[in-house]
């Protein structure tokens, strides 16, 4: 881990050369889901409720998944972006490096300008927790913590797996959005809006359901059975990270070298 920090203090630095770009794609950063969730408001202040779930309930599940994603999106720029060290060979450059190379492509990009997006989706969230109806424990404060966490592992492993397959590829797959951007636009709202296939796939499949929709049964009392099944559900999110690296360590293996 200290690897990694030095790899962010050299980011950082590196970021701060131009102050007025970085501050103003922080800002713009931070307008984006704003304009979205403003979006959120506007159809609850049409119809309400949808299913059974306010306003504020919605913002809090929105806050959640907006917060995880825009960690992981932090942390792991460096697989968002990993086709490019494959295109100019210097993927080889990691691999003889005395270190894994997970660390090393996490460490190789870190858009520190999506704090802005970080801070909105905090802002959210911190609203939502202040507005539900709800009584707060520290046992509801721990799901809603694992809940951020385990969804930022999701997110990690998606990136890892759309990353693994520029080894077969070079380029990045356009499709991967679909379970990154799109998986952000879908996990923000409740599961029990969308079609039964839907929500098996996200809950079985790429688990975003255990760490928004399920849990928040428990932390908004709308669950039956036991709570503490519900605060260990958002733990699926490490689950399935750990195929998603198995996965790439494979398709490291499978890599052939440019000679550069």
């Amino acid at each position: 881990m200290n690897l990694y920090f030095r790899y962010l203090t050299i980011l950082f630095k590196s970021q701060l050369q131009y102050r007025t770009s970085f501050w103003l794609l922080a800002a713009g950063q931070f307008f984006i889901p704003f304009f979205v969730f403003a979006g959120v408001y506007f159809l609850f202040q049409r119809f309400g409720e949808i299913r059974g779930w306010t306003f504020y309930e919605v913002a809090l599940c929105f806050g959640v998944i907006h917060m995880a994603f825009s960690l992981s999106e932090c942390v792991a720029r460096g697989f968002d972006s990993f086709s490019a060290l494959v295109v100019s060979g210097d993927f080889d450059r990691l691999l003889v490096r005395p270190r894994g190379t997970v660390v090393q492509v996490l460490g190789s990009k870190f858009e520190f300008s999506r704090v802005g997006r970080l801070v909105q989706s905090l802002f959210v969230l911190i609203w939502a927790v202040t507005q539900v109806q709800v009584e707060w424990s520290a046992a509801k404060a721990v799901t809603l913590l694992l809940m951020v966490v385990c969804g930022v592992m999701i997110f990690t492993g998606i990136f890892i797996l759309a990353a693994t397959m520029c080894f077969w590829t070079i380029q990045g797959l356009e499709a991967a959005n679909i379970f990154t951007d799109g998986g952000r636009e879908m996990a923000q709202y409740p599961l029990t809006i969308y079609e039964k296939g839907i929500r098996i796939f996200f809950t079985f499949v790429i688990p975003f359901g255990c760490v928004n929709y399920l849990p928040l049964l428990y932390v908004l009392d709308k669950q039956e059975g036991s709570g503490f099944l519900y605060m260990l559900i958002p733990l699926a999110g490490a689950l399935f990270l750990l195929p998603c690296l198995w996965i790439w360590r494979i398709g490291v293996r499978r890599y052939r070298s440019t000679g550069s």
